[in-house]
């Protein structure tokens, strides 16, 4: 008997939101045959690299009726990744010299909103996107069927039923904030990362920042331009690395806040104390869906969204509901939210098919207990880093996919390390032009 190709089916799909992980799902599911609606709350695509000089009306986010504002850009921002290794495969993050471009090797945040336009442009994404139209609700209808409730401004709800919803909204408007002994009796004044946009308020000022990820880092040294002293407590240091950092002369590097007290000291675990004007928590964020009825079956728990199979695909209700984009923690994602896509319209498609529910669990289930393991927290299962290589090499592997070029995960290795020797300039001087070469060459074989 000759085997059979599978019977290739057209879905209709919701993708909610229109940045990079919309963005590119839109396109794949295109591809695919797919017959695709993006649903966007804002005027524009490209997500949280919409940068605005708006903060929200709770600086610290509590506030469940605060006004909220999408983007966590601040105004000085510049990518910790190189160009090269950011960019879509065949759509290349190429430096363009004309006037109003940022020709930088890590530009600003607003040339990487130009180049997702100049992407959804060159592919005719704006013409499936609904601007300005918020989902407010997306369940299981009659027959295994999505029921989406969309609201667009001065309109009532509008209802319409879809075969598949891809969760494409982000997490990077949900604050996450540690818990201080003090800190509501604490009288100085208090912002998340979220809400940075300037260094100007902080002029003269003494600052502590809480964290000591890429953001904390920028953020930092930003307000250290202006500030009397910037204190930075993070977690798990070095002894050898507290104390006043070099090559800065207002800037110290401390283990955790222990307490902070009503007469404006905060106290650090090594046992100095400051007393501050500021506390900004560059702290993270948690994962939100409050649009999302699934009866259960997917679940926020202390910031893990499970059960996942590969991060990806609930197993209870895959392939018809699925997120692109969830893993974090210092990695290329444009890349992989690209490969996470074309596996999302494979199997929508009926081209790839996916193993049964049980061993999706079995799966997960043997994921969660490597993590206990390892003693790695359950906040931390999207936390991707260094494992990024081996999770996109799987998907690629497992269904014919092509797999990252070797040089984008060298660059990336390289940046890493040329970050940690030279923190304040690593962005302006760099010793893998090799890896450029390289790069370009490959882009030459992509019209863009």
């Amino acid at each position: 008997m000759s085997s059979t190709a599978p019977l290739l089916t057209s879905r209709n799909v919701a993708v909610i939101g229109a940045g990079a992980t919309g963005l590119v799902a839109a396109r794949e599911l295109r591809r695919e045959g797919h017959r695709v609606v993006v649903f966007e709350r804002g005027d524009e695509v490209g997500g949280t690299w919409v940068y605005t000089p708006e903060v929200e009306s709770d600086p610290i986010g509590l506030n469940p009726k605060r006004s909220i504002v999408h983007s966590s850009l601040y105004d000085s921002l510049r990518t910790n990744l190189p160009r090269e290794s950011m960019g879509f495969r065949d759509y290349p993050f190429k430096k363009r010299e004309e006037k109003g471009r940022d020709s930088r090797r890590f530009p600003g945040h607003r040339e990487v909103l130009m180049y997702l336009q100049d992407f959804a442009a060159r592919f005719e994404i704006d013409e499936l996107v609904r601007f300005g139209t918020e989902v407010v609700f997306a369940g299981l209808d009659k027959g295994g069927k999505w029921r989406v409730t969309s609201a667009s401004r001065n309109t009532d709800p509008v209802d319409e039923i879809y075969d598949a919803v891809i969760v494409c909204n982000g997490h990077y408007v949900k604050p996450r904030l540690p818990h201080i002994p003090g800190i509501n009796m604490w009288p100085g004044k208090q912002l998340h990362s979220h809400n940075y946009r300037r260094p100007e308020p902080y002029q003269d000022k003494v600052v502590v920042l809480i964290g000591n990820s890429s953001s904390a880092v920028d953020i930092s040294r930003d307000i250290a331009t202006v500030a009397k002293e910037v204190h930075i407590a993070a977690w798990s240091l070095e002894e050898d690395k507290l104390g006043k950092m070099h090559g800065h002369e207002n800037m110290w590097l401390h283990s955790m806040v222990d307490s902070v007290h009503e007469d404006g000291t905060v106290v650090f675990k090594d046992g100095n104390a400051v007393a501050a004007d500021f506390i900004i928590h560059c702290t993270g964020y948690s994962y939100e869906f409050p649009f999302l009825e699934t009866n259960g079956e997917v679940t926020v728990d202390d910031n893990r969204v499970g059960p996942l199979y590969k991060h990806v695909f609930p197993p209870a209700l895959a392939p018809w509901l699925s997120f692109v984009g969830l893993p974090w923690k210092q990695i290329v994602p444009f890349p992989q939210f690209e490969l996470q896509s074309k596996w999302i319209a494979a199997v929508l498609s009926n081209r790839i098919a996916l193993p049964s529910k049980e061993e999706m669990l079995e799966d997960v289930e043997a994921f969660y207990s490597s993590l206990e393991a390892s003693g790695t927290p359950k906040r931390y299962t999207h936390n991707m880093a260094l494992l990024q290589w081996e999770y996109n090499d799987w998907i690629a592997d497992k269904f014919g996919f092509p797999y990252h070029e070797e040089w984008r995960k060298q660059m990336y290795l390289a940046t890493g390390k040329n970050r940690a020797l030279r923190p304040d300039s690593y962005r302006d001087e760099w010793e893998d032009d090799d890896l450029v070469q390289q790069a370009e060459q490959d882009f030459a074989n992509y019209l863009i």
